[in-house]
């Protein structure tokens, strides 16, 4: 269980949200019917990633469920194409988020949202009474969020933790530690704003056979010829200090990429994201890891780590 104050939502209502928000980002929104929700992405008309967002659906508008850091150059990407459109951005500043994670989450939300939570399918969500609920996977994990004003939120995260032993709290730290060993992009961490998605293996938030979008003949160009020259890869470290972030990745006396995460793993030891060049894709290669303290080595992985 974690609360998320790190998120922020951003109502976009008007008759055109539907089709102006088609066309802007990687995912099929216009197949969205109240009470869906999903993951997408807004990119440069290059295809280098601005954002990733969660679309959740109303009747009357379209909730996007955004990380804060990312909000403002994603909605001046938005305004530069809104020229007639009937479409209005209102940043819900009151709007909170508690997320609840793992084999155990349906069994945990129940006892704020009643049976219906537990046959909840992935990707749709319900409201019980001043909570909104919706099921799908973050980090890896299933997953279930809790979206209300900051009070009802407050409530709920207390009584999850009356009720139910042993639900654990995650820190950012252990939160990070899933993301890394899941193999996770974090835009704006493990991205640059010259990172193309499918290099970030953002793939899940873009919809295969989807029309025209923003980006979009970079995405079908890269992906009919296969032209992608770099990718996330994990790097298993062989250390028991964490090296920096932005440490440069070498082969063979080149570099072929950096370090953008790194975590501890409990389980597997130090591990690390990283966008690598194609010549260093099979996993047990060799790299080496150069920063102000010194060579490590490493291996890399496939993702996620196992």
């Amino acid at each position: 269980m974690r609360l998320a104050p790190e998120r922020m939502m951003v109502r976009m209502s008007g008759d055109d949200r539907v089709t102006f928000l088609q066309g802007m980002c990687t995912n099929d929104v216009a197949k969205l019917a109240p009470g869906a929700l999903m993951r997408a992405l807004i990119l440069t008309e290059h295809a280098h990633v601005v954002a990733d967002f969660y679309a959740w659906a109303e009747s009357d508008a379209i909730l996007i469920e955004i990380d804060r850091s990312l909000w403002p150059e994603a909605r001046a990407q938005l305004e530069r194409f809104l020229v007639a459109d009937d479409v209005e951005l209102e940043e819900m500043d009151a709007i909170s988020f508690l997320d609840v994670m793992g084999p155990c989450a349906a069994d945990a939300v129940a006892v704020l949202a009643g049976d219906a939570a537990r046959s909840l399918p992935s990707w749709r969500a319900l409201s019980a009474g001043e909570l909104r609920v919706g099921h799908a996977p973050r980090l890896g994990l299933d997953s279930f969020t809790l979206v209300a004003e900051r009070d009802p939120i407050a409530v709920a995260s207390a009584r999850l933790k009356a009720s139910i032993a042993g639900l654990a709290e995650l820190s950012d730290v252990e939160l990070e530690t899933v993301r890394v060993e899941n193999g996770v992009a974090r835009v704006g961490v493990d991205t640059t704003e010259k990172t193309l998605a499918l290099e970030a293996r953002l793939t899940d938030a873009i919809a295969p056979n989807k029309g025209c979008y923003l980006g979009q003949e970079t995405i079908e160009r890269a992906t009919a010829r296969g032209a992608i020259k770099r990718r996330l890869c994990g790097l298993k470290i062989s250390t028991e200090r964490l090296p920096a972030t932005g440490t440069g990745v070498s082969a063979s006396g080149k570099e072929v990429g950096r370090l953008t995460s790194v975590a501890v793993s409990p389980r597997l030891g130090v591990l690390g994201l990283a966008i690598l060049h194609q010549s260093v894709w099979t996993p047990g290669t060799e790299v080496t890891l150069s920063d102000d303290a010194g060579e490590l080595k490493a291996l890399v992985s496939d993702l996620p780590f196992n």
